[in-house]
C-alpha cells in the first residue's frame, strides 16, 4: 500500500510539473517614434498559443514550461523573433521597425489590424488607420474620420452637409462616439462638413457595429472608439498641411528624459479671412479650429499615466443677423497599472461637455444650452492562459443637461428670460466578458453588463390627466398636449425614477479551415439618452433629454451570422455579414410638434418601436500595388409609433414606416493605385438609394389660402445619391537623410458635377399661383489642394 501511495504521489508531481506554465509580457512600440502598436500579433512558434496587443500595445501570453521562440508580427513591419525560456514569469518588450522592403518597392498592404481574424469571435467590427484615411478623396481637400467610415457597409450618411452617421438603420444619437474613452456628443465642423477629429492627432479608429463588447453601453447601435496618438517619445518632430479651407499643425516629442511623451495639434478654417473681399458675403463668418493635447509618463515598468484633451469650437454669423457658436471639450487622466504578468488594468477620470449658443440679432435674443458629464470607469483583463482570457469593469457617468435659456440681448427686447428645468441622471454599468477558447476550431466571447440609470431630482415633474401627456383628439384627427393637473416638485440628488437592465452579449467563431469562418452574435443593449431633433440630421442646436417618467429608455436586440474568408495569401478577404436588430421604446414626434424652448417635452413624442435587417458585403484587396475595398448593402429600416397610452391611431395609423435612415443599396469602391514612390492616386466612388421624405400629396381652400395635404410620413425619397472623387499625392524625391518630407494632395471631390438633392421644398409661386418645386444642392464638383509636411 505504501508503494502505492508513493507512485501515485510521484505520478501526481510528475503531472503537476508538465503542467507548469508561465507568463511572457510586455509592450510593443515603434521603434521610430515610441508609439504603442495596437493589433500587432505576438505567438510562439509551433504552437497555437498566440495574441495581440491591446489599445496600450500591452500582451501577455502563457504556456507550459519550455523552450521557444517568440514571433512578433505586424505588417510593414520587421518581424522579430527571439529565444525565451519559460521557466519563470518574464517581462519583455519589444520596438518593431518599418520593413525596408515596404520602403523600397512600389508594394502596399493593408495594415494588420484592419484586415479579417478568422478565429476571433468579434464580429461587425471595422478597423481603419489613420494612414488608410489620408490617401482617401475628401471635400474640400480635409480628409475626414467620420466620411471614411461612411464608406464601409452598413454605414450612411444623410446627405452632403450633414452630421453624423449612421449604422445598420439607427439614428445619429444610437451611436457612442468616444475620443481617447471621453463622450463626443457633437461630431461636425461646418455643419457637417468636417469632422471634428484631426487625422494628424488619430493613431486608431475602431467601429463597432452592433455587437458590442460588454465594457461599451449606453448606446443601442453602435461605438466608434477612437484613439489619440501618445506622442514620439524618441525625437522631436512637426507635422501638417496647409490646405484650401483649414490648415493645421502637429507638434510631438519626448519628455522627462524619454519616459515619456506628449502631442499638441491644432487646425483651424481661415475662410472668414477672405470674406470681407466678397461683398456679397462680407459681413458673413464661418469659422472652426480645434486643438488636441496628450501626455504620458512612465512611472515604472508597472505603471503609466496619460494625460489628454480635445478643444473644438464653431462660429458662424451671418451679417450679424444670425449668430451661432458651438463646440465639445473633454479630458481624460488615466493610469495604467500592471498587477502582474496575467492582470492588466486601466483607471480613467473623464469629464465631456457640449454647449452651443445661438443669438438672433434681429428678435434681440440669446439662447445657449449645454450637456456636461463626469465619469469614472475602472477596466481590467485578466489573461488566465491562451485558452481563456476576462475582461470585467465598472463605470459611472453623472449627467447634467441644461436644455436651454433663453435671455434678451437688450433692454428694449420683447423676449422674456427663459431657463428650462434643468435634468440630472447617474448612469452606472458593470460588466464581466470572457474570450473562450473552446477548442482547435471553437472560439466564444460571452459576457453580461448590468446597466442602472437613475434620473435625479432638482426639477419639477407635471402631471397629467389620466397620465397622459399627449392625447388624440378624433374630432380633429391630430395629437394634442394632455391636460396637467400638477406638479411634484423633486429635490437634487432625490431619484425620480429608477431602471435597471441587463445586457447579455455572446459572440461565437468556428473555424472551417485556415483560411474561412463562420460566426454568429447576439448583442442586447440600453440606452438611457435621447437625441430631441425632428430635422433628418444633426444639428448644433438639437437637444438631448434623459429617460424619465414619461420617456423609457431604449432596448436592443441584435441578432447576426456571418462568414469569412481569406483568399491567395491574404491578398484579399471577403466578409459576408446579415442581421437583425429590433428596438422597444423607440421616440417619434407628433405630427407639427415643437420640441425648441418646451419645457415638456413628453407633450410632442410619441413612444414606438423600430427594426432594421440587412445582408453586408466587403470584399477587400490587401496587397499590391492596387489596394483597397467594395462594400454593398442591401437593407431596410422601419419605425412604428401607436398611439399607445395616448389614444388613437398612433402615425401612419399605426402601421410601419420607413426611418428617415433607410436606405435599401449602399453601394461604395474604395481604392489605392501606388504608381511609384512619387505617386499615388486613390478614388471614391458612392451610389445610395434616396433617403425618405414626406410630400405633399394634395391640397385645400380654407379662408382664401392654399392648403397642402401631406402622405404617409416618409413615404417618398429624395432621388439617387451618387458621386465619383478623385485624388492624386506626389511625394518629391526624398533622401533618406533628410528630415523634412512633403507631398502635394490634388482632388475633386463630385468629378462629374452631381447635383445631389439635400432637400425637395414644395411652394405655391405669389405671381402666377402655381405649385413649384425646389431642388437644395450642397455640392457641386470641387477641385482641392493641400500641401503636407513632417519634419
Amino acid at each position: 500500500m505504501k508503494q502505492v501511495l508513493i507512485g501515485l504521489l510521484l505520478l501526481m508531481g510528475s503531472q503537476l510539473y508538465a503542467q507548469s506554465k508561465y507568463s511572457v509580457r510586455g509592450t510593443i512600440k515603434d521603434k521610430n517614434n515610441g508609439e504603442t502598436v495596437i493589433g500587432a500579433t505576438v505567438y510562439l512558434e509551433g504552437t497555437g498559443i498566440g495574441t495581440i496587443t491591446n489599445e496600450y500595445g500591452f500582451f501577455s501570453l502563457t504556456a507550459p514550461a519550455g523552450s521557444y521562440e517568440l514571433v512578433v508580427s505586424y505588417i510593414g513591419y520587421e518581424e522579430m523573433r527571439t529565444q525565451v525560456d519559460l521557466s519563470s514569469n518574464q517581462t519583455l518588450n519589444f520596438e518593431v521597425a518599418e520593413s525596408r522592403t515596404a520602403l523600397e518597392e512600389v508594394v502596399i498592404t493593408a495594415d494588420e489590424t484592419e484586415k479579417i481574424n478568422i478565429r476571433e469571435p468579434q464580429m461587425g467590427v471595422a478597423t481603419l488607420k489613420a494612414s488608410t484615411i489620408k490617401q482617401m478623396p475628401a471635400v474640400l481637400g480635409e480628409v475626414d474620420v467620420i466620411k471614411s467610415i461612411q464608406m464601409l457597409p452598413g454605414v450612411t450618411q444623410n446627405g452632403e452637409g450633414s452630421g453624423g452617421f449612421h449604422v445598420r438603420g439607427g439614428a445619429a444619437d444610437q451611436n457612442l462616439v468616444l475620443l481617447d474613452e471621453a463622450i463626443i456628443y457633437n461630431t461636425s465642423h461646418f455643419f457637417g462638413f468636417f469632422s471634428v477629429f484631426n487625422p494628424d492627432a488619430i493613431k486608431d479608429i475602431k467601429l463597432y457595429k452592433g455587437d458590442m463588447p460588454a465594457k461599451f453601453g449606453g448606446r443601442v447601435s453602435s461605438v466608434l472608439d477612437v484613439r489619440q496618438k501618445d506622442g514620439n517619445s524618441k525625437n522631436f518632430g512637426l507635422t501638417g498641411g496647409i490646405g484650401v479651407i483649414s490648415s493645421r499643425l502637429t507638434a510631438e516629442g519626448p519628455l522627462f528624459n524619454k519616459k515619456g511623451s506628449f502631442l499638441v495639434a491644432g487646425r483651424s478654417s481661415y475662410a472668414h479671412l477672405f470674406t470681407p473681399a466678397i461683398e456679397e458675403i462680407k459681413d458673413d463668418k464661418v469659422s472652426f479650429y480645434d486643438l488636441n493635447l496628450k501626455a504620458n509618463y512612465e512611472i515604472d515598468k508597472n505603471n503609466r499615466i496619460y494625460l489628454s484633451g480635445y478643444f473644438g469650437r464653431d462660429v458662424f454669423n451671418i451679417s450679424n443677423f444670425v449668430e451661432n457658436n458651438y463646440g465639445n471639450f473633454s479630458g481624460n487622466l488615466r493610469w495604467n497599472h500592471v498587477f502582474n504578468d496575467r492582470l492588466f488594468s486601466n483607471l480613467s477620470v473623464i469629464y465631456s461637455r457640449y454647449d452651443y449658443q445661438v443669438v438672433l440679432d434681429f428678435v434681440k435674443l440669446d439662447w445657449i444650452a449645454d450637456i456636461n458629464n463626469q465619469h469614472l470607469k475602472y477596466d481590467l483583463k485578466y489573461y488566465a492562459n491562451d485558452s481563456f482570457k476576462l475582461d470585467f469593469g465598472v463605470s459611472g457617468i453623472l449627467y447634467q443637461l441644461n436644455p436651454g435659456e433663453v435671455r434678451p440681448t437688450t433692454e428694449s427686447s420683447a423676449i422674456n428670460f427663459l431657463k428650462l428645468d434643468q435634468k440630472r441622471a447617474f448612469e452606472g454599468g458593470a460588466y464581466v466578458s470572457a474570450e473562450h477558447k473552446l477548442s482547435e476550431r471553437l472560439t466564444a466571447r460571452y459576457g453580461l453588463r448590468y446597466s442602472t440609470f437613475s434620473r435625479l431630482g432638482g426639477q419639477n415633474i407635471t402631471s397629467y390627466e389620466n397620465n397622459q401627456p399627449v392625447v388624440y383628439n378624433e374630432e380633429l384627427g391630430i395629437y394634442e398636449e394632455g391636460e396637467a393637473i400638477g406638479e411634484t416638485s423633486y429635490k437634487k440628488g432625490e431619484s425620480i425614477k429608477k431602471f435597471g437592465n441587463l445586457e447579455p452579449r455572446v459572440g461565437l467563431a468556428y473555424q472551417l479551415n485556415e483560411n474561412s469562418s463562420v460566426k454568429a452574435s447576439y448583442t442586447r443593449s440600453a440606452q438611457y439618452l435621447h437625441l430631441l431633433s425632428n430635422t433628418t440630421s444633426v444639428t448644433p442646436i438639437d437637444v438631448w433629454t434623459p429617460s424619465g417618467s414619461y420617456t423609457k429608455p431604449q432596448l436592443s436586440n441584435q441578432y447576426a451570422v456571418g462568414y469569412y474568408k481569406k483568399f491567395k495569401d491574404n491578398a484579399f478577404s471577403l466578409e459576408v455579414e446579415a442581421y437583425y436588430k429590433d428596438i422597444e421604446n423607440r421616440i417619434d414626434y407628433v405630427d407639427g410638434s415643437d420640441l425648441i424652448g418646451n419645457n415638456n417635452i413628453e407633450t410632442e413624442i410619441l413612444n414606438g418601436e423600430a427594426r432594421a435587417y440587412g445582408l453586408e458585403v466587403l470584399l477587400r484587396k490587401n496587397k499590391g500595388k492596387f489596394t483597397g475595398w467594395l462594400a454593398y448593402t442591401l437593407s431596410k429600416s422601419e419605425q412604428r409609433s401607436l398611439g399607445g397610452n395616448a389614444g388613437g391611431p398612433g402615425i401612419n395609423d399605426g402601421n410601419w414606416y420607413n426611418t428617415p435612415y433607410d436606405r435599401t443599396h449602399d453601394f461604395s469602391l474604395t481604392g489605392a493605385y501606388k504608381l511609384n514612390d512619387k505617386w499615388t492616386f486613390s478614388t471614391n466612388m458612392v451610389f445610395q438609394t434616396g433617403r425618405p421624405v414626406t410630400y405633399p400629396n394634395g391640397q385645400y381652400e380654407y379662408e382664401d389660402l392654399s392648403i397642402a395635404s401631406y402622405s404617409d410620413r416618409n413615404s417618398d425619397r429624395l432621388p439617387a445619391y451618387h458621386r465619383l472623387d478623385v485624388s492624386a499625392i506626389y511625394r518629391p524625391n526624398r533622401k533618406p537623410d533628410k528630415r523634412w518630407k512633403g507631398e502635394w494632395v490634388f482632388g475633386i471631390y463630385n468629378l462629374y458635377n452631381r447635383r445631389n438633392a439635400a432637400s425637395i421644398s414644395f411652394n405655391q409661386n405669389t405671381d402666377t399661383g402655381q405649385n413649384e418645386s425646389t431642388r437644395l444642392s450642397i455640392f457641386g464638383i470641387i477641385p482641392s489642394v493641400t500641401y503636407n509636411f513632417k519634419f
